[in-house]
This record gives C-alpha cells, sequence and structure tokens, in this order.
C-alpha cells in the first residue's frame, strides 16, 4: 500500500526485454536507504518488487499483464520515474489509499499555466468515469492528486509548484500517457453493491408458486 507522495524520481539504466515482459535497473537514492529483496517500490504508480539491489539501483521484474496495463512498455533508457517506498503504520498518511495495481491510462491533452499552479487535462476512460468525483482523489503515474473539473471524457488536475518539480508529471507533454489509478475504496464500494444485488435478485428467483403451494401460501 502506498500513500501517492512521491518520495523522489528514479532514472531507467537498462532495460531487458522479453518477449512481453522487461526487467528494468532503475537508479536512485532515497528509496534504497532501506531496501529489501522482496519490497514493493512504486515506480510510475505500478507497485513493483525488488529483485536485486545495491547502493544506486534497484531491479525489478515487469510482467506481461502490467505491460498491457500501465506505461511501463514505453519506457526508454533515461526515461524518469516516480519513486515510492511501501507505506508504514507510522507514517503520515499525506495523499490517500493507493494500492499501485493500475487501473488503465489516460493521455494528456492539455497544459497550461494558471498563475503559479499548472492545469493539466486527462483523457478518462469511460469504465472509470463512475469511480471519480469532482475534488475527489485519484493517483497519476503514482502522485496523489485531486480532480479539479470532471468532464465526460476528460478531468482536470492542478499541480502546485512542487509537484511540478519533484516529480516526472511535470515535465510530460501533450500526447503523452500517463498511468490513472482510482479511489481504492470507490471500489470495494462498487463490488458489496452489485454482490448484494446479485444475492437479492437469486433470493428472489428462488421464490416461484410451487414453492408457495408446498409451504402453504396458495
Amino acid at each position: 500500500m502506498f500513500t501517492g507522495i512521491v518520495e523522489e524520481m528514479g532514472k531507467v539504466s537498462s532495460i531487458n526485454r522479453g518477449s512481453q515482459s522487461i526487467e528494468l535497473k532503475i537508479k536512485a537514492d532515497k528509496v534504497l536507504q532501506d531496501v529489501e529483496i522482496g519490497d514493493s517500490i512504486a515506480t510510475n504508480g505500478v507497485c513493483l518488487t525488488v529483485t536485486d539491489f545495491s547502493e544506486s539501483y534497484f531491479t525489478v521484474d515487469v510482467m506481461p499483464e502490467t505491460m498491457r496495463k500501465s506505461s511501463l512498455a514505453e519506457l526508454k533508457i533515461g526515461s524518469e520515474v516516480n519513486l515510492e517506498r511501501a507505506l508504514r503504520l507510522q507514517d503520515r498518511l499525506g495523499g490517500h489509499l493507493v494500492s499501485g495495481h493500475i487501473d488503465g491510462t489516460g493521455k494528456i491533452q492539455d497544459k497550461k499555466q494558471e498563475d503559479n499552479a499548472i492545469l493539466v487535462t486527462i483523457s478518462l476512460p469511460v469504465d472509470l468515469k463512475k469511480y471519480l468525483i469532482s475534488k475527489g482523489s485519484i493517483a497519476i503515474d503514482g502522485i496523489s492528486l485531486t480532480i479539479a473539473e470532471l468532464h465526460q471524457h476528460e478531468f482536470i488536475i492542478s499541480l502546485i509548484p512542487h509537484t511540478a518539480e519533484e516529480t516526472t508529471l511535470g515535465q510530460k507533454d501533450v500526447g503523452d500517457t500517463v498511468n490513472l489509478e482510482v479511489d481504492l475504496i470507490g471500489k470495494y464500494v462498487e463490488k458489496m453493491l452489485n454482490f448484494q444485488a446479485e444475492s437479492n435478485n437469486s433470493q428472489e428467483s428462488n421464490v416461484d408458486l410451487n414453492l408457495l403451494q408446498k409451504n402453504g401460501f396458495l
């Protein structure tokens, strides 16, 4: 579990490509201070497992499913990535609960300056809109951000100067792909409501005229 508060930007130093997967070696500093094999590090919002590390880098495997669902397939040697170590129970929750499991991708449609902020418009996959609300939270490339405006096929977030400087989102341009993770609680609420509806339908379908007659109601 993560908070969406990026700790540092790392840099991809090597990529070993399989037929549908990749192995990434990422240069880093802060996230390596207490790293162990098997630890989780969110990389552009994707929860990845450390398979090797040194004082200056860590290595992770990216499986085919992650390649299909995220923008990691577009990384190149020299690409910068947002990094965050997994949440500890005693940490401050400065962002929101982020699982590191990407729900989809969007593309930057527009960027414009508004005083000290940067307004970024991002396309919205139709199947994710139901999880978004105006002023709600969303993780973009692993960054916990607030939705400023929500429209039919896109949404707008506002970057403060610190976020623009300390994460990759400030460097991205119109047309670039970003990873999206919607609010975790919203997905659980949907699942519970769907389960309840299915249970109710199942119970109703078991009641018929034969059952009523057998039990003396007819």
